[in-house]
């Protein structure tokens, strides 16, 4: 009995050791996840174990979104998981998404996985019409999405229709025009088809570039009112603050960078923004909630860390990871360049063996032509010999006939009537005589040259049908060396699927604070290129560089083009007030970057003078 109750204290013991855990699923842009967690986890334990999973690095940009009363929310990192207002049925479900965005999309964003999360994301963002997207541009957007799915142009391949199932084009710009579906198919299909050549990597890095210009990319609006009761929009985003009138969330009306911003605070719904300059006075707006105000600071401290990050020399982890995605791209590089050479050799070899089959083909039917012939020859031979066998008897009995009637001819003479009337009778009987004998000697002699000639034409086809014959013979020696050489000529290649994986950070990584900075120089990186490699690549690279302007030149080009071109199936009844908005932008020549200059111009005092009166 004492054995069962120390069994069941243990059995008991063991039972109270075990951590209590609930379920969370996670939702990436492309992907679902589900994860069992330590009721005692905080934020930082279950967002380092998704990115683990995912491989993701490049953690500082993204976060764990959930929704609460109709609020966007993320998830604090030194906070449970639990403690946060979620729901408590299970799955506890978040959302992994980007939280900040790069100034520059190109040179911050490291990883292939991160450029792809964004790209889903900004993708879809711009299909839901939550970033603004002009017509032309859409387009051209779509494209690049297509080369990113589809790979190369193939028009054997991607026929009429490919892309019916596909939602490639935000409903606001399919409805603004009087196009069928095979009308964006097409001039999407046109652009499509000049993007050979891109990897998906490569298509979703310049869907980005072009998105990043959006005026509304990376920004997060909330409604604000200032001291005098307007109501306004604040938008944050990674260059600073931004002020905009409610109708117009393209062209913000002011801006204030974050190198000008010394602290930002809140107390309730009052919000507090000091600048740098401690000369200006502070300047205040409030919000609608107390909730909204929390997710302002945390956009502004993660926004304004990263934003003086990048004016930073780059942390040793990053220029680790920098050169091993330089490293990789080289390598991805090269081996797409050796990919395409035996691609090139091997449509090459193909083509040789076509052109050997189409030229055995044609041997085979001149070979069959000429048995044809030969056949024909030696049919004509015969009837030619039977022909002249059947002239020599006619030319014998012939001569035979004419033998019969001389014969007549000298019996009739010697039988001749004294009288003359039997005389005349007989006189004329042998005038007749004669002439028939003389028919009958014409008649042999025309048979007679007939037969020669006919013997004649025998010797000739008989020469023909040896003539053949030799053909034949000299065709089927061709034929059996043409196959030789397409079996010597046969080069097979073979495609090798290799799978590039980015190394994975066994460690935690979370937003890096101010960290000393590091230089590692390039001479100590180690790559495994020979130098002839190194040096066409540095090559090409270059020759990219010379080739960017000519491209955006022709780019801007197309896009004005295909705008023209549309511009007259346009309902202008449906234009959007962002429409017209963009719009008159374009003619003013107004854009993103050049509007937050022009803004920036004014002194900070002056700008916050005319926030507080607007």
């Amino acid at each position: 009995m004492a054995g069962a109750i120390a069994s069941r204290m243990s059995f008991s013991s063991l039972k109270r050791k075990q951590p209590k855990t609930f379920t969370v699923r996670i939702i990436t842009m492309d992907a679902e996840m589900e994860f069992s967690c330590e009721v005692k986890w905080k934020g930082k334990d279950l967002f380092d174990l998704v990115c683990r999973t995912l491989g993701l690095r490049e953690t500082w940009f993204f976060g764990l979104q959930y929704t609460i009363k109709d609020t966007v929310a993320w998830l604090k990192m030194d906070k449970k998981v639990l403690d946060h207002d979620v729901p408590t049925e299970e799955p506890v479900t978040f959302h992994f998404l980007a939280k900040f965005y790069p100034e520059n999309a190109e040179e911050e964003l490291v990883q292939e996985i991160t450029q792809h999360l964004f790209f889903l994301q900004v993708k879809k963002q711009i299909l839901d019409e939550k970033i603004y997207c002009p017509p032309e541009a859409s387009v051209l957007l779509a494209s690049y999405a297509v080369q990113a799915k589809y790979g190369d142009y193939d028009p054997t391949v991607h026929q009429r229709g490919f892309l019916a199932q596909e939602e490639l084009l935000p409903k606001r710009v399919i409805n603004l025009y009087q196009m069928t579906p095979e009308m964006w198919e097409e001039r999407i299909t046109a652009w499509y088809a000049e993007h050979r050549g891109r990897a998906r990597d490569e298509a979703e890095m310049e869907y980005l570039k072009i998105a990043q210009d959006l005026e509304m990319y990376g920004v997060n609006y909330f409604a604000i009112r200032n001291k005098k009761g307007t109501e306004l929009l604040l938008g944050v985003d990674a260059l600073g603050l931004h002020i905009y009138d409610p109708e117009n969330r393209l062209t913000p009306k002011i801006s204030f960078p974050w190198n000008e911003i010394r602290n930002i605070s809140y107390s309730d719904k009052e919000f507090t923004i000091k600048p740098l300059d401690k000369k200006i006075d502070v300047f205040k707006f409030n919000s609608s909630k107390l909730r909204v105000n929390k997710l302002i600071l945390q956009l502004c401290i993660g926004n304004h860390d990263l934003f003086m990050r990048r004016r930073k020399a780059d942390s040793l982890e990053v220029q680790q990871m920098k050169a091993q995605a330089r490293e990789e791209k080289a390598r991805k590089q090269m081996e797409r360049q050796r990919l395409a050479r035996e691609k090139q050799m091997r449509e090459e070899a193909e083509r040789t063996r076509d052109e050997l089959e189409r030229r055995l083909l044609q041997l085979k039917e001149e070979a069959t032509m000429a048995n044809e012939a030969l056949m024909r020859s030696e049919e004509t031979a015969d009837l030619l010999a039977e022909k002249a066998q059947i002239t020599e008897e006619e030319a014998k009995l012939l001569a035979q006939k004419a033998a019969e009637a001389e014969q007549e001819m000298q019996r009739i003479k010697a039988t001749a009537i004294r009288t003359e009337e039997e005389k005349r009778l007989m006189e004329q009987k042998v005038l007749e005589a004669e002439m028939l004998a003389l028919k009958m000697a014409e008649e042999s002699e025309r048979r007679a040259k007939e037969a020669d000639q006919l013997k004649q034409d025998l010797q000739e086809a008989r020469e023909s049908e040896r003539r053949a014959k030799q053909k034949l013979l000299e065709i089927t020696s061709k034929s059996s060396y043409t196959e030789q050489q397409s079996h010597s000529r046969h080069i097979p290649l073979s495609w090798h699927n290799q799978t590039l994986t980015a190394p994975m950070n066994s460690g935690t990584t979370a937003l890096p604070a101010d960290l000393p900075s590091f230089n590692l120089i390039s001479e100590s990186l180690s790559f495994d290129f020979k130098d002839t490699d190194m040096k066409r690549l540095s090559m090409e690279i270059e020759k990219e560089k010379v080739e960017y302007m000519e491209k955006s030149k022709h780019l801007q080009e197309q896009l004005n083009e295909l705008k023209t071109e549309i511009e007259a199936l346009k309902l202008k009844e449906r234009e959007t007030a962002l429409d017209i908005l963009h719009n008159e932008n374009a003619d003013r020549g107004n854009s993103k970057h050049n509007t937050i200059k022009k803004l920036t111009l004014q002194s900070t005092k002056s700008r916050v003078a005319f926030f507080e009166e607007l």
